[in-house]
């Protein structure tokens, strides 16, 4: 199979598809590579290092686009890049198309087969491919809110971790799941007050003896989110629901009990955001203010740390890529019901029935199509 690597063209995208130590397995397993110049630059990858790793380097896109039978990428592709989608070509990246119909109707009409990450699960019910990205987004939330809180930035002026004799800043955190759980323990870590709000009892007990009670834990209800945004220095949004839009705990009338100066860093803006204000920004630009309140949306936070995230992914995306090369699509997805899952579009059908549910189209199971029963 000949697998294209497409140079990222979104707004501070630096991360890249595949490292060349992928590169070097995919070429090993008989395979062809073809990288677009200067794809890996902004993850430390110069073009030499994917020559050295059996890879051919092409300066036009286009040409990539048209003979690469997989496209591998990271972030969803940008208007220009579905344009040069196809029917029978493969696409293998994050797609986030829950709150995306634009997207969703492009990817519809290539008729490519479209596999997300996100939606990709594991035998232990976890999301391998998102588990990364929301590791090391929920490591930089604490970084970036703390970053936010500055009087330079337009913050309260608190230190997370005050200093002795005055007080550390109140974290809340929304969700306890991996992204939420990372952000308690780096948060913890600055030395800030931090409570996680979620509505899993079990996931409430596992915070809890994790963090040996250092960490306050609250069941969620609107009530109790409405109370812990009310003091909180810095809220965190880690909520996901997989494939499908995140829910709005943060509503406009919540916003306005918070403090002037308090941020919102909400890392579930890649699923539309817990926050009713939230609104996707970028690198460039990442914050704007609603009612006195910071809010901080980028939507690809990890590539602002593009190395780490960039090698933490392909960790985990490097064994379905092997399997979707070596098998072919069609064999890959019968023979793993896990990736299986990841199949959101497909010759113009939506098969992932949370994205249906949220854009109001037609759903064709993923079964159907491969004739299992």
């Amino acid at each position: 199979m000949l697998i294209g690597v497409p140079k990222e063209i979104k707004n501070n995208e630096f991360r890249v598809g595949l490292v060349p130590n992928s590169v070097s397995e995919l070429i090993h397993a008989g395979h062809k590579v073809i990288v677009e110049a200067g794809a890996g630059l902004g993850a430390g990858c110069a073009d030499a290092d994917y020559v050295a790793a059996g890879a051919t380097i092409e300066k036009n896109v286009e040409k990539i686009f048209a003979k690469a039978d997989m496209i591998v990428k990271v972030k969803e592709p940008q208007a220009a890049e579905r344009a040069r989608l196809r029917k029978g070509q493969i696409l293998f990246t994050y797609l986030h198309l829950a709150p995306d119909p634009a997207q969703t109707k492009d990817l519809i009409k290539s008729g490519a087969t479209c596999i997300a990450y996100e939606t990709v699960t594991s035998a232990t019910g976890g999301l391998p491919l998102l588990t990364p990205m929301s590791e090391v987004a929920g490591r930089l939330a604490p970084q970036m809110g703390a970053h936010c809180l500055e009087k330079a930035q337009g913050g309260l002026g608190i230190l997370l971790g005050g200093v002795p004799g005055v007080p550390a800043a109140n974290v809340v955190v929304l969700g306890g799941g991996v992204s939420g759980t990372h952000a308690a323990q780096i948060a913890l870590g600055m030395g800030a007050n931090v409570t996680v709000v979620d509505r899993s009892v079990d996931v409430l007990k596992r915070i809890a003896v994790q963090f040996n009670g250092a960490v306050r834990t609250v069941y969620s209800t609107r009530q109790a989110v409405e109370d812990s945004v009310k003091t909180a220095d810095l809220v965190i949004g880690c909520v996901l629901i997989p494939g499908a839009a995140a829910p709005k705990l943060i509503t406009k009338k919540m916003l306005k009990t918070m403090k002037q100066g308090s941020v919102i860093v909400d890392v579930a803006i890649d699923q539309g955001g817990c926050c009713e204000t939230s609104k996707a920004t970028t690198h460039a630009n990442p914050t704007y203010v609603v009612d006195g309140v910071i809010h901080y949306c980028v939507a690809n936070m990890p590539g602002a740390v593009a190395r780490t995230s960039t090698f933490a992914l392909n960790n985990g995306t490097l064994p379905f890529a092997l399997a979707l090369a070596n098998k072919g699509w069609k064999k890959a997805l019968i023979d793993d019901p896990h990736l299986r899952n990841g199949l959101n579009v497909h010759e113009g059908h939506v098969t992932c029935e949370p994205v249906a549910k949220a854009l109001k189209l037609p759903y064709v199971s993923a079964e159907s199509i491969l004739g299992i029963k």
